[in-house]
């Protein structure tokens, strides 16, 4: 391979962090935090994501000792060719980029979502129906407009990319401690209860969920071409980034718990920014900033995914199990712009089928998801007995 189709090679410590643990966050956390507290208790939450992100590291383990013995691009689809051959990996890999596809028409829908709780009448021009939902213009307009940004940053390049993600994460990073620290200060123990609900049913209810939200962190091996570090290193800063996130979704459950009780939760349509708004004393202008945050996670969750689905696409080529031209680097960029472009048009349409859209992506993706870990996982087994002689890297 000559130099002009090569990776660059620029990725530091910060931008791989920035880049999973914004993949993983997304808007979940603003709009469904309340759900986890009255579904389980305040406790009962915590304890769910304490299992779940247990749970979700075994899998980054593997992936972890995977991508540190082997840091190609593409992942899931090294992994399984190495270990299953050319079909299976054919299969793992468009599994996971499936998912990342839903995730990324997700958040194209999700955005003038947003907009709709923070801007009045926002949804305006009725242009059809779709399942009982009424499509506007605006607010299909704000989602594509939204798509058409983020295929533009993801195709000028992966250190651009990685700059504007990490802005984006210290912008949700200060309204989360700021939710924290004010709900600590405000809040109350009274709020919390009851500190557990539905008792195991209502844990594992959640547990449930919580893989779901933690998927983003093998964007990294799909980047691994792309990060100047160590190979142990790689491994060591996936797991890190797993850790954290469980750690900030613990850190919101016990945030939003403190700030509002149970009734009060109940009533708010969007429970995270409205008790960012009651720890600093009914603020609607901390809730708003809340509100941002949220947006900056739905933004560095749509970069990670064009990064981690590119990256797919773009080794699928390579490995001539796609057409050769979606395997093509930018002159200048240095990014897989094709496959890239491959990806934002279909999603750029994709707030056409409006608000029913999010739980559709929803259910298609989480399964394609399960898919491509589950042959990780397989492939992990595989090429322990079939090919030892590959350099492991185990995170200690």
């Amino acid at each position: 391979m000559n130099d002009n189709q090569k990776l660059l090679k620029v990725l530091n410590n910060k931008d791989v962090l920035a880049l999973a643990f914004g993949a993983m966050i997304g808007w979940g956390w603003v709009v469904t935090a309340g759900m986890w507290i009255t579904g389980a208790g305040s406790l009962g939450a915590v304890l769910a994501f304490i299992i779940g992100g247990i749970l979700v590291l075994l899998v980054g383990l593997t992936y972890a000792e995977l991508a540190s013995a082997l840091p190609y691009a593409g992942g899931e689809h090294v992994y399984t060719y190495k270990a299953m051959g050319r079909l299976p990996s054919f299969i793992a890999t468009w599994a996971i980029t499936f998912g990342y596809f839903s995730v990324i028409a997700f958040e194209a829908v999700a955005l003038p979502t947003v907009f709709e709780y923070i801007i009045p009448n926002f949804s305006q021009g009725h242009l059809y129906t779709i399942t009982g939902w009424d499509v506007t213009i605006t607010w299909a307009g704000a989602g594509m407009l939204g798509s058409i940004l983020i295929a533009w940053i993801n195709y000028r390049g992966i250190k651009f990319t990685s700059f504007i993600t990490f802005v984006l994460t210290l912008l949700i990073l200060v309204a989360g401690i700021l939710l924290i620290t004010g709900g600590s200060v405000a809040g109350n123990a009274e709020n919390m209860q009851p500190y557990f609900q539905f008792g195991l049913a209502g844990i594992f209810a959640i547990v449930i969920m919580t893989p779901f939200m933690f998927v983003g962190f093998d964007v990294i091996p799909q980047a691994a071409e792309e990060i100047d570090l160590p190979q142990k290193t790689i491994g060591k800063l996936l797991i890190f980034s797993v850790v954290l996130a469980v750690v900030w979704y613990i850190a919101i459950i016990f945030g939003v718990s403190r700030a509002m009780n149970p009734e009060a939760i109940n009533q708010s349509e969007l429970v995270t920014a409205d008790a960012m708004a009651a720890a600093f004393g009914g603020s609607q202008l901390m809730g708003n900033f809340l509100v941002l945050a949220g947006i900056g996670g739905i933004l560095t969750s749509w970069l990670g995914f064009y990064v981690g689905g590119s990256r797919a696409i773009y080794a699928l080529a390579r490995a001539g199990m796609l057409p050769k031209v979606l395997g093509e680097l930018h002159p200048k960029y240095k990014t897989p712009h094709k496959a890239i472009l491959m990806i934002a048009i279909p999603s750029t349409l994709a707030p056409l089928l409006g608000r029913p859209a999010l739980v559709w992506f929803v259910e298609g993706g989480g399964l394609g998801m399960v898919v491509a870990w589950l042959m990780v996982a397989i492939s992990f087994i595989i090429l322990r007995k079939k090919a030892p002689e590959i350099e492991q890297h185990p995170v200690k």
